[in-house]
């Protein structure tokens, strides 16, 4: 398959509407892309960004999913018709690793789409190269990182050299070295082969130096500004800014924060070694303590085992070796304080993790249902699990959601509904992975006044992140894995 140079993008009244719902996702979307334009979509979470390059990728599906108006083309065609041209990166990177081996999964977009076998190898080797994934091409996928996995999908992607690429969130999970490493390997493709690009992201200053449009997105899903990048953030900062959108240099919202005084610690890890059982261990000759009321940054580079330890001190992963303990008046009894072994119910009031990815931990297909899960657990009354449930999906902007499935909502509603589920229960230790990833500059202020509030009110705070500002913010302490 050789470079055929980039794509063309028309919507012409183009709406979706999800499957039993009465809100369009995204309505009367009139636009033009020219081939080789690169595109920067920005708005508001829940504003349609995902819903419009799930659409160009032909990935919405039939009549049973939604309900399409007007025209969304490719080329000339229906993106379905046109699948060869174009390449895209999920928000979840799970769901775009297909094979078992790091090379083949590279390599299989291309075999699909008949590039030539002596050009698929060297092809693979540089795409993997030019994202910063050194491993080697036998790799088992499943022993990657989330971000490892973002760079594998990407690579697969830029093998390809297709016409239209879109990216959603293609950072998010990405330590700040990757954030620049991927983002130079998206611009050097879209140069070699006069791709077309849309990259859906919130923080708008590390892409604004390689894309040369700026297109946004209101919270109806239709276009509000677009225009030249640095002319159309400086034109419409303020509104922006209302909109959630991330606006490079305006100040950060002022936490202020009530850590306790020292006090014993909730759990203690000496000489900590992380891995799977199946695996090599990941980490080793950790030492740390987890207090009440603080707020610990897990932070390091991508692979380093930062999630690893995230499962391990939820009581998810069993430590390769060293002690991981907990103190006496935290554990279920004196004799039991080792976190894996407690039982689920002992460790939902104690111990609450918020997964990486969001879909992991949703349980039923409502997200009114989904929020009281872990109360009705507990057998808490009805009326004390409504109350709570309103506060949190007010305070949360999920609270017009209530009745749509929890797989339907975009990248961040997902993440903000997967930390109201485990804060219903109440913990008294919240793990969260990635927990701002996706989240527009209003909802990102209300999960760190919402952290910052839980633990102020004495709970402890372990947040694994590659947010820079959130550490900045929030952290008491920090576990750095270098």
């Amino acid at each position: 398959m050789s470079p055929r140079g980039g794509a063309r993008v028309t919507a012409e009244g183009w709406g979706w509407q999800h499957a039993g719902q009465n809100r369009w996702a995204v309505q009367d979307l009139d636009l033009s892309i020219e081939p080789g334009q690169r595109v920067l979509l920005l708005g508001p979470s829940g504003s349609g960004k995902s819903t419009l390059l799930h659409g160009l990728a032909g990935l919405l599906g039939g009549a049973d999913e939604g309900h399409q108006a007007g025209r969304l083309l490719v080329d000339g065609s229906g993106p379905a018709e046109q699948r060869s041209r174009i390449g895209m990166v999920l928000q979840d990177p799970d769901s775009q690793v297909i094979l078992s081996r790091v090379g083949d999964d590279v390599a299989f977009g291309m075999e699909n789409f008949a590039v030539p076998r002596e050009e698929i190898w060297p092809r693979v080797r540089t795409a993997l190269t030019s994202v910063g994934l050194d491993l080697p091409l036998s790799q088992d996928t499943s022993q990657l990182s989330g971000g490892q996995k973002q760079r594998l999908a990407l690579a697969g992607v830029l093998a390809m050299r297709p016409g239209l690429i879109l990216l959603d969130e293609p950072t998010a999970n990405l330590d700040p070295a990757g954030v620049l490493e991927v983002r130079d390997a998206v611009a050097a493709v879209a140069e070699l082969t006069g791709a077309t690009v849309v990259v859906v992201e919130h923080r708008t200053t590390d892409w604004l130096p390689v894309i040369d449009r700026v297109l946004v997105l209101g919270a109806d899903g239709g276009v509000v500004a677009d225009g030249p990048p640095q002319d159309t953030i400086r034109r419409e900062s303020e509104h922006l800014l209302q909109s959630g959108i991330w606006v490079p240099d305006a100040p950060l919202p002022r936490v202020d924060r009530r850590p306790p005084a020292a006090s014993a610690p909730l759990l203690c890890g000496a000489g900590l070694e992380l891995g799977y059982h199946h695996g090599p261990p990941v980490r080793d000759g950790l030492d740390f303590a987890i207090h009440r009321g603080r707020v610990t940054a897990v932070t390091g580079p991508n692979g380093a085992g930062k999630s690893t330890l995230a499962l391990t001190l939820g009581g998810l992963l069993p430590p390769r070796g060293g002690t991981l303990v907990a103190e006496p008046a935290f554990a279920p009894s004196p004799g039991n304080r080792t976190p894996v072994r407690w039982r689920s119910k002992e460790l939902l009031t104690r111990i609450a993790s918020v997964f990486q990815n969001p879909e992991h931990q949703f349980l039923t297909g409502r997200v009114g249902d989904e929020i009281a899960v872990g109360p009705r657990a507990l057998r808490r009354p009805e009326t004390e699990i409504e109350s709570l449930a309103t506060e949190l999906l007010q305070r949360l902007r999920l609270d017009h959601l209530v009745d749509r499935s929890p797989y339907t909502l975009s990248g961040g509603e997902k993440r903000r509904l997967s930390v109201a589920t485990v804060l219903m229960a109440r913990p008294q230790m919240i793990v969260l992975d990635e927990p701002t990833f996706g989240q527009d500059r209003r909802t990102w202020e209300e999960l760190v006044y919402l952290l910052a509030g839980i633990a102020d009110d004495g709970a402890a705070v372990v947040m694994v992140t590659h947010d820079a500002e959130l550490v900045d913010l929030l952290a008491d302490e920090r576990i750095a894995l270098c």
